[in-house]
């Protein structure tokens, strides 16, 4: 069995392909990085397995459970697996390390390919992962990336890592832009999310400081873990000041998508009700539909995200390292913040 100590394990253990044996559903909430999904059992298997093993028998439950495995093995060989050689080396894993990996990984071994299973299955990753989020501390020191919202703080990061600069996109990860009209069709769940940051930061060099973007305890719906939460707000930072207009500009670029999609910008724009009342909020849908998408974006700007962000700031305790005052937020404008965002890091 592979026994998996740390999650930088998994970069450098000697196998081809990780394959994640259990339910879709499962595989869905959250699974290895890079694994791909060959259920032995697919949800409604699983469910009728465990149902006959609760009510009737174990070994009734066994013997269907291994006819099904075996069914889908064979379609698993005969379909995604047919091109591989005798050289391929898999490494199998399910909930808990036991009857499906050991089962599908079994097979594969009587093929000729040198498979192995995951000790513990699943949860021994899950159990490495919330150790890194939630005991470990952070392996590098941070610097948090402030700004009002339009400042482009999420352009600037990923630009950094061309400048040598190593950082952290919390926006990425959680697929949300951090704002109220911030969402980009579907988040991941707080699992998935959580398996995403443990990679990062696992990769992370302890010698070179992190650049992480400012943002409250949340990113959408989901929950930032204390500890990264707590070295972010203590962190020294770097800010970004910008005038209205040239966010409004950036805004307007940067949410091109619900620019497009009238109904779907009125939606987001109906969650500001309950801060900013319905009249106000109507008035922003008919700026949008007569095409004033850049006044919308300074009216939002000026009356919820900036004083929304001056209470936020507030809980920010560490000292502010410098302030870039930028112009313009064009491509150029975008790129002279990136190149003093590394400078200030590497100083």
């Amino acid at each position: 069995m592979f026994d998996l100590t740390r999650l930088s394990d998994l970069a450098s253990a000697p196998f081809d392909t990780i394959i994640d044996v259990r339910s879709p559903s499962e595989f869905a909430e959250d699974h290895l990085p890079g694994a791909i999904s060959l259920p032995v059992l697919s949800d409604e298997e699983r469910a009728r397995v465990g149902t006959i093993y609760v009510q009737d028998s174990p070994f009734k439950a066994r013997k269907i459970g291994a006819a099904l495995v075996a069914r889908n093995a064979a379609a698993h060989i005969e379909g995604p697996l047919s091109g591989f050689d005798g050289g391929w080396q898999p490494l199998v894993y399910c909930w808990r390390g036991g009857q499906r990996s050991g089962s599908f990984a079994s097979i594969l071994a009587q093929i000729g390919w040198r498979s192995d299973v995951v000790k513990g299955g699943y949860q021994t990753y899950r159990r490495l992962v919330a150790r890194r989020l939630y005991d470990d501390p952070l392996p590098s020191p941070v610097i948090l990336l402030d700004g009002n919202t339009g400042t482009a703080k999420t352009e600037v990061l990923t630009r950094l890592a061309s400048r040598g600069v190593q950082s952290i996109d919390l926006e990425g990860l959680a697929n949300h832009r951090g704002s109220a009209l911030g969402e980009r069709g579907g988040q991941p769940g707080q699992k998935m999310f959580e398996s995403r940051l443990a990679s990062a930061i696992e990769a992370l060099d302890p010698a070179r400081p992190v650049v992480i973007e400012a943002e409250s305890s949340k990113v959408g719906r989901l929950n930032m873990p204390p500890r990264l939460f707590a070295a972010m707000k203590a962190a020294p930072r770097i800010e970004i000041s910008a005038p209205v207009t040239a966010r409004a500009e950036y805004l307007t670029r940067a949410y091109g998508d619900l620019v497009a999609d009238g109904g779907a910008l009125d939606d987001r724009l109906d969650l500001l009700v309950r801060l900013q009342g319905r009249e106000r909020v109507e008035g922003w849908k008919t700026l949008a539909r007569e095409g004033g998408h850049e006044a919308l974006a300074a009216e939002l700007i000026d009356l919820h995200y900036d004083p929304r962000y001056r209470k936020v700031r507030e809980r920010i305790e560490g000292e502010v390292l410098e302030v870039i005052r930028a112009e313009t937020l064009d491509e150029a404008g975008i790129d002279a913040i990136a190149d003093e965002v590394a400078r200030i890091a590497k100083a």
